[in-house]
């Protein structure tokens, strides 16, 4: 097939399989992509705002200013599949705010110990596969990351992304 007939994101999501082949390196990825996202999120969470923007809005924060900005990214690639990270980062959402209002200890801490743990299995995974991980390529496969997860669900909904 012709690379001009491929969508952008079809592009991107097919150069990220390109190092994610084998069985038990996916399996990695189903599992430690979204910790990362999840602590990426927490830490964000977890700086501080100004008070008077908290008393406005609680849910405004350093996390969901990222995510509007990659909302952008992503409504540039595919439209449906924002919606389907929107979904997941407001499933993420919650599970933060209530991390942050009950565990034992402090939120940030919590999600800095998935993301170190979870980073830990990626690269691992990547060492099962023998190929680096995308993102030492271009820094936007971070971002293609969650999204080569997604369109397999859509994929498997007969979706269209």
């Amino acid at each position: 097939m012709s690379t001009a007939l491929v969508s952008p994101v079809q592009r991107l999501l097919n150069e990220y399989a390109e190092s994610h082949q084998n069985p038990t390196n996916k399996l990695v990825h189903w599992v430690c992509v979204p910790l990362i996202m999840f602590a990426i999120l927490g830490l964000l969470w977890s700086l501080p705002v100004p008070a008077a923007v908290r008393n406005i809005c609680p849910w405004l924060n350093w996390a969901t200013v990222v995510m509007v900005l990659a909302v952008g990214y992503y409504l540039r690639l595919s439209g449906r599949l924002a919606v389907g990270m929107v979904l997941v980062w407001a499933a993420m959402a919650l599970g933060l705010r209530v991390i942050d209002g009950g565990a034992a200890l402090p939120l940030w801490a919590v999600c800095l110990i998935i993301f170190v743990l979870a980073w830990v299995g990626q690269f691992w995974g990547h060492k099962v596969e023998g190929k680096k991980p995308s993102f030492l390529k271009d820094l936007q496969f971070l971002l293609i990351g969650p999204l080569w997860l997604l369109h397999f669900i859509y994929r498997r909904l007969g979706w269209r992304y």
